[in-house]
């Protein structure tokens, strides 16, 4: 990008900037004027992408609230790739510095976890195992030590001290606003099947021990001692929900990267 370039988009995205020299416009009006116009549009356009992305979140503060920290985000962090479902990756630690916002502490957790439905519907597609491949793996004591988990690409674990599935839940028309402690502690345990990306609530000890197999961790070393983890019932839920998707022993394959 040039210093034309530069100053073109500093000037697009910081109303405080004066529109830049050199333009021209072909009817004759005011470059200024028509800079102006399309710089609203610009912010306009980015707002609403932020506002498809986090919908409960919009929800919770309000359109014009919303708006007004988007727009805020958007001058702070503009887009820097073309591929915009991207955009707003960061906006969940934006929301949590954003001072208006800290009366409503579990705003930026929520915001976390809608981004992760995002990632998990554009995740890349994986076939799950068989569960009798599974069930022969855990039965040989010569594997069970080093045997390895890999889980599906849209699996995603958000660990919250608020009640952020609940949360979301309800403004999914599933649960009764009224009804939800907002203080609760919930854990979201994110993935896609097929095209539809579901939320579960789990266990602390259960999210904790899928990120750790998604770090690399052996089964026995993800489940470590923790006496209130309930590892059948946590196996079931990934066969049931066909989440794993290669069973290994020792180093992962070349080439894999943890998600």
């Amino acid at each position: 990008m040039n210093h034309s370039q530069t100053r073109f988009a500093q000037a697009l995205l910081d109303p405080a900037q004066a529109c830049p020299g050199g333009l021209y416009a072909w009817n004759g009006s005011d470059p200024a004027e028509r800079f102006g116009i399309y710089r609203n549009n610009v912010v306009v356009s980015l707002v609403d992408a932020l506002a498809q992305t986090f919908p409960v979140v919009q929800e919770l503060v309000g359109e014009a609230f919303f708006r007004a920290m988007a727009r805020l985000f958007v001058q702070a962090q503009p887009p820097r790739t073309r591929v915009m479902v991207w955009y707003g990756a960061d906006f969940a630690a934006f929301v949590e510095s954003f001072e208006p916002a800290a009366s409503v502490p579990y705003l930026a957790d929520v915001a976390r976890l809608e981004m992760c439905r995002v990632r998990a519907y554009h995740a890349a597609d994986a076939a799950a195992v068989a569960p009798e491949a599974l069930q022969a793996a855990l039965a040989d004591p010569q594997q069970l030590a080093q045997l390895q988990l890999q889980l599906h690409p849209s699996l995603q674990v958000v660990a919250s001290q608020f009640a952020i599935v609940s949360l979301w839940a309800a403004h999914q028309g599933l649960l009764q606003v009224a009804d939800v402690d907002p203080a609760l502690p919930q854990t979201a345990l994110v993935f896609r099947r097929g095209l539809e990306v579901d939320t579960l609530e789990i266990s602390a000890a259960a999210g904790g021990f899928m990120a750790a197999l998604q770090q690399g961790s052996s089964l026995l070393a993800a489940a470590g001692a923790d006496s209130t983890l309930d590892l059948p019932a946590i196996l079931a839920l990934l066969i049931r929900q066909q989440l794993i998707t290669r069973i290994h022993t020792g180093e992962l394959p070349h080439g894999y990267h943890h998600p």
